[in-house]
């Protein structure tokens, strides 16, 4: 059973790292997110949207000092103005409106999210460690909402309601399009559940964008069930064979999923977040790490380091011969394509100090 979206008003509730914020550190990222959207919308000059602009510059004025709310009010005037839709069919059988083991509950905020895209991406940098140069970027959702949920919140209420593939379909749509702005030679790194890896839409969106192949990671969690590595590996051959890479998730624990790490070989292992923190601090999650980092050398990946906060934590993962990784220490996520810009530097050599890690020049398809 999914985990239900915790009260922010328990006193004694204990979040994982980065998963749940303190409120005001939630507001204020709002706040950010907000400003980004505003200042991304009044900088458009094409006359097509001359009217949109001046609309959402009546809706600050008339909000002084509250972005969000004059945002929120924008974004409501707008879908007010769109045609209405008409009723769908009646369905031949439909769910007996009784049983509440033929429906899921309902959400409507996700409903409005997923009927008016009130979502957006925000890019992470990923950085080759020896060089301190960009040659990746990750997506992740952002929601437009006055809640000031983090995204977890909203996928665990998704996978709740029955609408999780479809949230996780939009934002890689989201994600798929916020792409074209970022520069050419860096990666996508692409968020997929395993349910989402073995719908039969994956494939039609894929051949749909017109962003490379052979740019995209695609990032699946090591935590499915066994019984459906096969099913997965089936899933992805065909995308893999266009180009794309797939990275799993380490789970933590030393080799967790090896046997599906065997089985899919994949292009990247990623490390998870518990090995990285505080990491120069432990020397046997040390060990834990440089075991993983000749694991990952000998089936051929790349493994890198993600949540990296401090300097002490990435002279660590250097040391140990992780040669890749992102974290709020090296670049924080951006939904401004004006900051996505500056990620521009290509990486000339990726192997680590000693020659311990491996030369990804080729992999990355850098020029």
């Amino acid at each position: 059973m999914s985990k239900r979206k915790p009260s922010l008003n328990n006193a004694g509730m204990r979040a994982r790292p980065e998963t749940v914020e303190p409120p005001v550190k939630q507001l204020r990222g709002l706040r950010r997110q907000v400003l980004e959207i505003i200042d991304e919308v009044l900088s458009d000059s094409s006359q097509a949207t001359d009217a949109v602009r001046e609309q959402l510059r009546q809706h600050i004025a008339a909000h002084p000092g509250h972005p969000e709310e004059a945002l929120l009010a924008h974004l409501t005037s707008l879908r007010s103005e769109q045609p209405s839709q008409p009723d769908p069919a009646p369905q031949d059988n439909p769910a007996p409106q009784g049983d509440p083991s033929s429906q899921d509950p309902s959400s409507p905020r996700l409903e409005a999210v997923l009927r008016d895209r009130m979502l957006m991406t925000a890019f992470q940098p990923v950085f080759d460690l020896t060089t301190a140069t960009v040659v990746g970027a990750e997506a992740l959702t952002r929601f437009v909402s006055d809640s000031g949920d983090p995204a977890d919140f909203w996928f665990t209420e998704a996978e709740d309601t029955g609408l999780r593939t479809d949230l996780e379909f939009a934002a890689l749509e989201s994600g798929l399009t916020a792409a074209l702005d970022l520069p050419p030679h860096l990666f996508v790194a692409l968020k997929l559940s395993e349910a989402v890896c073995l719908d039969p839409r994956l494939p039609v969106l894929f051949e749909q964008t017109p962003v490379a192949p052979a740019r995209m990671i695609l990032e699946v969690s090591g935590k499915f069930p066994p019984d459906q590595a096969a099913s997965l590996d089936a899933a992805v051959a065909p995308l893999r064979s266009a180009g794309m890479r797939l990275s799993i998730e380490n789970t933590g624990s030393f080799f967790a999923g090896a046997s599906h790490i065997l089985r899919l070989k994949p292009e990247m292992i990623k490390l998870d977040w518990s090995l990285t923190a505080a990491l120069n601090q432990d020397p046997l999650r040390q060990e834990l790490v440089e075991a993983e980092v000749g694991f990952a050398r000998k089936i051929g990946a790349v493994l890198t380091a993600q949540r990296i906060e401090t300097e002490a934590e990435l002279a660590t993962l250097k040391g140990l011969g992780v040669t890749i990784g992102q974290g709020y220490h090296l670049g924080r996520p951006s939904v401004q394509p004006r900051e996505w810009a500056k990620w521009s530097g290509r990486a000339r050599h990726l192997a680590s100090p000693g020659g311990r890690g491996r030369n990804l020049r080729s992999w990355l398809n850098l020029t």
